[in-house]
């Protein structure tokens, strides 16, 4: 096979399988202005869908404290919950980057003790990166997961896990605070990590930091200037009761199941399920 053949750029949405997707082919994807998207996923089985539907990066968030295991919040969620989803969303996906969620009190108290919790989703789970949330206070911890040859994606703006000290949960970057953060995306590319998550900010920042940084954005309610964009499969599908402003619904997950299981129920109680075709002889 020709090297002209065996070099031709391989989209990252809906690519070929046959390995993992990697940070090298993120960062390829950025120099040639191609736009992708990321999802969450908690299990083996959703995991294989969006696997094989060609989404390129699968998102253990911790807000599976919320979809999953029905907190108000994603600050209750620990690394122990989080641990068994990651390893499922691995198991259950071929080609996808399977970043998981450092949770609330993993990582913030010193470089060493985000490096222990990030090993354990590298070594335990079979994470391919991590994410972490804030900026230039967390820099000392970016910096030694990357010596540590731990890919890591960044997440500012809007930071759940900070909700406490912001006040809610409020669009960021407005006015002055857009230049900090701005920094803060500057200072995290420089200190290695291979994408940023920019969530609920202006449109405008979120384009401007964009076009000044050499890494992906990923965006979240940051409208569509950023690299790619992210939704919880929850949302997207329609099962989340009052999801946020930025999520659009692109099916009624929750209708069709009220749907299903009524019929499942209504055929038990009328005894026509289970039929002749579901028995055994």
């Amino acid at each position: 096979m020709s090297s002209s053949v065996t070099n031709r750029p391989t989209s990252l949405y809906g690519g070929q399988a046959g390995r993992r997707v990697t940070v090298r082919d993120i960062a390829t994807a950025k120099e040639r202005g191609e736009r992708w998207p990321m999802v969450t996923a908690y299990d083996a089985m959703t995991a294989r869908v969006f696997d094989e539907a060609g989404i390129p990066v699968l998102l253990v968030g911790d807000s599976a404290a919320m979809v999953v295991y029905g907190y108000d919040s994603t600050l209750p969620v620990s690394v122990d919950d989080l641990m068994p989803l990651t390893a499922a969303v691995v198991r259950g996906s071929s080609r996808a980057m399977v970043v998981a969620d450092l949770p609330f009190g993993s990582y913030q108290a010193s470089p060493q003790q985000a490096l222990e919790t990030a090993a354990r989703f590298m070594k335990e789970a079979g994470a391919h990166a991590v994410k972490l949330e804030g900026g230039r206070r967390v820099l000392p911890q970016v910096e030694a997961l990357v010596s540590a040859g731990i890919p890591v994606m960044a997440h500012l703006g809007l930071t759940p896990q900070s909700v406490n000290a912001l006040g809610g949960y409020r669009v960021q970057g407005r006015g002055q605070s857009g230049d900090e953060l701005m920094a803060d995306a500057k200072d995290l590319e420089y200190a290695g990590a291979f994408s940023v998550v920019l969530e609920c900010v202006p449109v405008d920042l979120a384009e401007r930091v964009t076009a000044s940084l050499s890494i992906p954005t990923i965006g979240i309610g940051a409208g569509p200037g950023t690299d790619a964009q992210v939704l919880v499969w929850q949302d997207l599908m329609g099962l989340t009761a009052s999801p946020a402003k930025f999520v659009k619904k692109y099916f009624d997950l929750a209708g069709e199941m009220d749907r299903a299981v009524r019929a499942f129920a209504d055929e038990v109680t009328t005894g026509a399920f289970p039929a002749p075709e579901h028995s055994y002889r």
